[in-house]
């Protein structure tokens, strides 16, 4: 952690400086500037003739050096320079040279002011254009460093080169060297962005693909679910439906034949007739993937109700059903979801918990619909509130593993709760969904 801190603490005063370099470098050549016209009043002893030439020539370098501060606002002079064309940064350069060069021979003092002229042959020039201006500046510097003559001697002469390839290997190099790493850090800058670049397609791509997996999968998913659906319907006209067909034929014959047959007797074949149409019809809606029989003639809780009374008259059980909350129209699937979950639900109580009395509870609540199947049977031991520890009889079968399947299909949860003797409560949570939503 503290290593993270003190590498954080170096970025920021590395930053710091960086933000400050253009401004102190924009501000040195007038502080030097200022400072050589101090020494140069204190040489000449005040304000006389002489001068007056220097301040002149030190106002109009002033000037130029404003007038250029206030076109070119780049943040960093290794930049190209657009504020200005070629042939005016030439010029510039030129007059700012001259000044220079005049400065020099008449008070060499202005040597400290004179190497300002490497920031602007860097500023004004690029390329090898800089490696000329450089050699420019170092000519007039070494003239104020030999102090500004007279040449008239060999000595003198030898004296004023040699000063002057000293500093033109030294500018000139550093130049060179500047120019490399700043040419490194403009294709470092451009490998960076080429990457950002690449990786900003790359995450695109890998957005897309995963759009397409989503795609295929979905595809897939449904292919598979229609295959299934076919197979199935399939299954059920060649067998349910079939055999459903065959038992009402079979129950009409025996009506038909049974003359001496009691009304309690007669009573139950016509229920039974009655139950194996509607299961019939159910059968051949499930082929044509149509909703319920229930729900295509009423609303969810008109539709339990109904289904609650006919269980009510077959099993000769008191039935309870109310409804809570606000109904509204669910999403196909939801309510079909519900509307069996309610029908296994007492198909179970009428196949194990010999009870007396039923109740169900459809509640609509904001968020959730839900329906509580509740019976005062012989109830069962249950797993973690998951179903049944074992069957009640040698069938096996609750019917609670495809109430649950149905239910978690669309999202709900399927919570049972009993105990032997204690009766049995069934509980099917449905996010609500109407019909529009998301």
């Amino acid at each position: 952690m503290s290593t993270g801190k003190a590498i954080r603490r170096r970025e920021d005063w590395l930053e710091f400086w960086e933000r400050r370099e253009a401004p102190f470098l924009r501000a040195m050549p007038y502080v030097l500037l200022l400072l050589c016209v101090a020494f140069d009043v204190a040489a000449r002893h005040g304000l006389g003739g002489p001068m007056r030439i220097d301040l002149a020539l030190a106002v109009a370098a002033a000037l130029v050096m404003t007038a250029m501060d206030r076109v070119d606002h780049r943040t960093e002079w290794t930049d190209p320079l657009t504020a200005v064309g070629p042939a005016i940064a030439t010029a510039v350069f030129a007059v700012l040279l001259g000044i220079s060069a005049a400065l020099v021979i008449r008070q060499p003092l202005y040597g400290f002011y004179t190497w300002t002229g490497y920031f602007w042959a860097w500023r004004l020039f690029t390329g090898r254009g800089r490696l000329i201006g450089v050699a420019l500046v170092a000519a007039v510097t070494a003239i104020s460093q030999t102090g500004a003559g007279p040449y008239d001697s060999v000595y003198a002469i030898g004296g004023l080169i040699v000063v002057y390839l000293i500093n033109t290997g030294v500018a000139g190099a550093l130049t060179w060297f500047g120019w490399i790493g700043n040419e490194q850090k403009q294709r470092r800058a451009r490998e960076l962005s080429a990457l950002t670049e690449a990786n900003a397609r790359l995450e695109e791509s890998l957005r897309h693909n995963a759009d397409l997996q989503e795609q295929l999968l979905t595809q897939a998913r449904e292919t598979g679910v229609s295959e299934e659906r076919r197979r199935m319907a399939r299954e059920i006209h060649d067998t349910l439906a079939q055999g459903l067909m065959g038992i009402i034929t079979q129950l009409q014959a025996a009506q038909g034949a049974g003359a001496a047959v009691g009304g309690e007797e007669a009573r139950h074949i016509e229920l039974a007739i009655s139950l194996a149409r509607e299961s019939l019809t159910e059968a051949r809606r499930s082929v044509q993937a149509l909703s319920p029989q229930p729900l295509a003639e009423a609303r969810l809780p008109d539709a339990i109700q109904d289904v609650a009374r006919r269980w009510c008259e077959l099993h000769a059980l008191e039935v309870s059903f109310t409804t809570t909350g606000t109904p509204r129209v669910m999403r196909p699937e939801v309510e079909v979801a519900l509307l069996r979950t309610a029908q296994e639900a007492l198909a179970n109580v009428a196949k194990h918990a010999h009870a007396t009395r039923v109740g169900l509870t459809l509640s609509y609540m904001e968020d959730v619909v839900t329906l509580d199947v509740r019976d005062d049977g012989v109830g069962f031991t249950t797993l973690n509130g998951s179903g049944p520890r074992r069957p009640l009889d040698a069938t096996g079968g609750f019917g609670l593993g495809g109430m649950r399947q149905r239910v978690e299909g669309v999202a709900g949860t399927l919570e049972i709760e009993s105990e032997p003797d204690g009766g049995t409560a069934v509980c099917a949570a449905i996010p609500a969904a109407p019909v529009g939503g998301g």
